[in-house]
């Protein structure tokens, strides 16, 4: 199986099934002699864990990171980062009925017809329980980004029909993690809870919108060609686990504005009157906040009946049993969060080797 890793300078590759002993990664190409808090690398990881509270899967998982290599009295050697999170709450048999059987819009089928065999227990490699490994070496990237002053965050800012009408600019970042769901406003924040409160009991899930944004990125992060940072942002947010769409700056909403109202003009010093570019314009940083949407699905594994085939072809009903979010939403605000930093990280570095003098 190719495409384990991400990355060109600061590459990740990770490894692991959601129901093997453990799954991990190995971060290459950090710098060295940089001080990494590995509590704060743990405390990412709880606030994407499962069973963290009452909207989220009931599979408990501690996802305490071990760290086999790489760092040293608590910074980093310049050498490889490996490290392993053991798989601890595994309930395989609740998966046995599905050997045979093709969940829809898993990635049962395809997995199944690519290479011949999978791991039908919760998924095996497609599992989002691979993301933990994303979020362990993106808070690594995130801790070096802080150094040289950018910041990340990312927030919940709509589930379902229930949207959040701040803009990015408008929110407190302090108030992200005040509630269970992520979403920095009180009020819309108690009505998201209480319809996926309200789904989970229907057996049925919800998807979202994740938005994120990122201060302090300097001008001239980014190829104009195929690695336009744009670009690797939108393969990151689509690499990860029910994503379906991607929106940098003013997005799909540019399509009912004219020219000379979504231009961006140029100020003394650089910096611009709007930013509907989002941050980036020809696929280069030009030093204002990088912000974007993600959108994510509903959950497809959820208690009700459905049509679908098995590995004979024939047409049977499935009820899946087992432990899942209702809206993974979010749990994968800290995802998103990682995947932007390595992305933003691994461009800074490339960027150091783009010019002399």
């Amino acid at each position: 199986m190719a495409g384990n890793s991400f990355g060109n300078i600061f590459k990740l590759t990770s490894f692991g099934e959601s129901h093997g002993t453990a799954i991990g990664g190995v971060i290459d190409g950090c710098p060295s002699n940089i001080e990494i808090d590995l509590t704060k690398v743990q405390l990412q990881l709880d606030r994407r864990k499962p069973g963290q509270s009452s909207i989220t899967t009931d599979r408990k998982e501690d996802d305490k990171v071990e760290f086999i290599s790489g760092i040293f009295e608590g910074k980093t050697l310049g050498t490889p980062i490996a490290f392993i999170i053991k798989n601890k709450d595994q309930k395989s048999d609740d998966y046995n009925k599905l050997k045979d059987v093709f969940r829809p819009s898993h990635a049962d089928f395809t997995y199944q017809n690519k290479f011949g065999i999978r791991d039908h227990r919760g998924g095996g490699r497609s599992s989002a329980r691979e993301t933990a490994v994303r979020v362990v070496a993106g808070e690594i990237a995130q801790q070096i980004l802080s150094k040289i002053g950018i910041s990340i965050h990312a927030y919940v800012s709509k589930i379902n029909t229930i949207e959040l009408t701040k803009s990015y600019d408008e929110i407190d970042v302090n108030l992200i993690d005040s509630t269970i769901v992520r979403c920095p406003d009180d009020s819309t924040a108690k009505k998201m809870i209480a319809l996926i409160e309200q789904t989970k009991l229907e057996g049925d899930s919800l998807g979202g919108k994740i938005t994120c944004f990122a201060k302090g990125v300097p001008v001239g992060l980014g190829e104009p060609v195929f690695d336009r940072i744009n670009a690797d942002l939108a393969k990151a947010m689509l690499s990860i686990n029910a994503v379906k769409g991607f929106e940098l700056g003013s997005g799909f909403d540019s399509i009912s504005m004219k020219g000379s109202e979504h231009n961006d003009e140029i100020l003394s010093g650089g910096k611009t009157k709007t930013n509907f570019s989002g941050g980036i314009q020809g696929g280069i940083s030009n030093g204002e906040v990088i912000y974007f949407n993600v959108a994510f699905k509903p959950v497809a594994t959820i208690k009700k009946s459905q049509n679908t085939i098995n590995q004979d072809n024939e047409q049977v009903k499935i009820e899946v049993d087992g432990r899942h979010d209702p809206c993974v939403v979010p749990r994968a605000v800290p995802i998103v969060e990682a995947m932007t930093a390595l992305v933003i990280l691994d461009h800074y570095l490339r960027n150091q080797s783009s010019r002399i003098g």
